[in-house]
């Protein structure tokens, strides 16, 4: 290399090095300078509006600081009365006083004064992504879920990861019914941010509704101990124990949700109500008296809950009743093997088949012989204290048939509707109520 070459290179060298030194030394200073330079703006800013307080320009320069600054209470102040002055000040941004004061506003939850200049702004310009994503958020605080729902989808064609807009978008879609689009976006939400209660709440409810009860479970019994979600995720997790024969894991989820503080009362007397019905189950029928009579000293009328005490308070008499009601299904059957042999006095019987639907009905086949008669008897037991319809009695006689039995009985712990008495009146089926079921057990 050259001379005169070398030295205009080490010449260019030594001056970008001063350059570089001269931008760092005015980049620390910047932020005081800055800051001291935006109080000289504001003062002078002031003096103008002490003698107009209508000055476009100093409200202006006041609305540019303070909304740097996230001043927004000062912001909004500004930018409303600028949206005053604004019609008679062509000079002025119309659309940028919208967007702040919108924007302001919404950091201060001034929802409808921000609706108001969010949505002016907007029909200005309808794809800028803060004006989007904010009026989507305030559609979804007003429920108007298929509105916000376009909103979201616009703003996150402009910023497809922004994970706020995720959550209001996932929250539109589970309002609108679209759960599969809404478990997606609400799925990433939770991975981003995992002590997103809302949107774990709204995850597991859309899950819920997709049938997919295992994974929705799983995520209400992460909330149950949360302030917020507590109650309901405690609610719907115990009803998904309760639905699954669970039922320790669902007294369990009753109590943790009745555990909380401010529990919503529509949602207490529901815990309150499920936990009895878990308590019936469990056979612990004390217990589920005394949680109904706590349901009734808050609301009477809740329900069926008066006849649940009633009903309870019989139970709590009878062990038989219990068992035939709510005891697992080997104790069931047994009982009902019992009724068979001694139904029919001075008969023998020889049991040929016992079938069990859901714990819910036994049937039982059995030849039954007697002195003066001697047929196939199939008995049908149904576990329930409400009413029996046709249905089931068309039913019973459909299995007669096949099986080839004579005689059918059927025995309900309840009552029979009027279409189940006409239907069995020209048939070989005898119906027995709760009444006499009631004076068969006492002698079982």
């Amino acid at each position: 290399m050259s001379l005169p070459v070398l030295i205009v290179v080490l010449g260019v060298g030594v001056l970008a090095l001063v350059l570089t030194a001269v931008m760092l030394l005015r980049g620390s200073g910047s932020g005081p300078r800055r800051a001291k330079d935006a109080q000289g703006r504001v003062r002078a800013a002031s003096r103008a509006l002490a003698q107009n307080p209508r000055d476009p320009d100093a409200l202006s320069v006041l609305g540019d600081v303070y909304f740097a600054e996230q001043n927004w209470d000062k912001a909004a102040g500004v930018y409303s009365k600028l949206l005053d002055v604004v019609a008679s000040n062509p000079g002025l941004d119309e659309f940028t006083i919208l967007l702040r004061h919108g924007l302001a506003s919404m950091q201060l939850e001034r929802f409808q004064d921000a609706y108001r200049s969010l949505m002016l702004a907007w029909k200005q310009h309808k794809n800028v992504f803060e004006l989007n994503y904010n009026l989507g958020r305030l559609e979804v605080l007003r429920k108007r879920y298929e509105r916000a729902e376009a909103l979201l989808t616009e703003a996150r064609r402009n910023r497809p990861e922004h994970i706020p807009t995720m959550r209001y978008l996932g929250q539109a879609l589970f309002r609108v019914k679209r759960f599969n689009e809404a478990v997606g976006l609400l799925r990433r939400v939770v991975e981003s941010e995992p002590d997103d209660a809302e949107s774990l709440f709204f995850l597991g409810q859309a899950h819920y509704e997709l049938g997919q009860q295992e994974h929705a479970g799983r995520l209400f019994r992460q909330l149950r101990t949360d302030s917020t979600y507590g109650p309901r995720s405690s609610l719907i997790s115990g009803s998904i124990h309760l639905k699954n024969r669970l039922y320790d894991e669902a007294e369990l989820d009753f109590q943790i949700g009745l555990e909380h503080d401010d529990v919503p009362p529509e949602v207490m007397l529901e815990l309150k109500y499920r936990l009895a019905a878990t308590c019936i189950r469990k056979q612990n029928v004390e217990k589920a008296l005394e949680v109904l009579g706590q349901i009734t000293q808050v609301n009477p009328a809740y329900k069926d809950v008066s006849q649940q005490i009633e009903r309870a308070r019989e139970l709590a008499g009878n062990r038989n009743l219990q068992v035939y009601l709510m005891a697992p299904a080997s104790e069931f059957v047994s009982l009902c093997r019992k009724i068979v042999s001694r139904y029919i006095a001075g008969s023998r019987s020889k049991i040929m088949d016992i079938s069990v639907s859901r714990s819910e009905s036994a049937d039982v086949l059995a030849e039954l012989h007697t002195p003066r008669w001697e047929d196939t008897v199939l008995f049908r037991f149904m576990r329930t204290s409400g009413q029996v319809g046709e249905l089931v009695l068309r039913d019973l006689h459909t299995r007669m048939k096949d099986l080839h039995a004579g005689r059918g009985f059927c025995f309900s712990a309840g009552t029979y509707s009027e279409g189940a008495e006409a239907y069995v009146e020209a048939r070989f089926v005898d119906l027995v109520d709760k009444e006499a079921l009631l004076r068969l057990l006492r002698r079982v």
